[in-house]
């Protein structure tokens, strides 16, 4: 691996929490009477994941190529998005050497399901990169009860990629 073909990227989003809102993780329904307000499903890793792919390669951040403002992204699965992103990535002769993620949730917990969230972006990623479930890591966090995460108001994530020219 040339260090000079490698590429990192940072992504992050949050969204605050609605009674009787689905709540959508890594592509993963978690069960919880609140779930993200959003103009898409307000998936926050998956628009993290994004992020930090679109960071990567220098083509800006979700918002650049799906606006909330668009109404043609109105309830989008945010599958779609990461997709499209992946299919991006991949197009540039990039592979994903491996991808963190921090899921930050105060009051509905979610660590029983990390495996699954593991599995579903191996999933969604498989078309274009054959990424061994030890290369995506997903971590669950609180927010120790600081600032709208912390008072159970809103969800946020994180996530890193590190990228290598093929």
């Amino acid at each position: 691996m040339n260090a000079a073909n490698l590429r990192i990227g940072i992504g992050y989003d949050n969204h605050r929490l609605a009674d009787g809102l689905p709540l959508m993780v890594g592509g993963v329904e978690i069960p919880s009477d609140k779930g993200a307000e959003a103009h898409s499903d307000g998936d926050v890793l998956l628009h993290s994941l994004v992020d930090a792919l679109l960071g990567a390669i220098a083509e800006g951040d979700i918002g650049t190529h799906f606006s909330d403002r668009d109404p043609q992204w109105k309830g989008q699965d945010s599958r779609f998005f990461l997709e499209k992103t992946a299919e991006m990535v991949a197009g540039r002769g990039y592979s994903i050497v491996n991808l963190d993620s921090v899921i930050i949730l105060e009051q509905i917990r979610i660590g029983d399901r990390k495996l699954s969230i593991r599995k579903k972006i191996q999933e969604i990623l498989k078309p274009w990169f054959d990424l061994p479930l030890e290369a995506i890591s997903v971590k669950a966090k609180t927010n120790e009860k600081v600032d709208a995460i912390g008072e159970g108001r809103a969800i946020g994530a994180q996530a890193i990629v590190l990228l290598n020219k093929k």
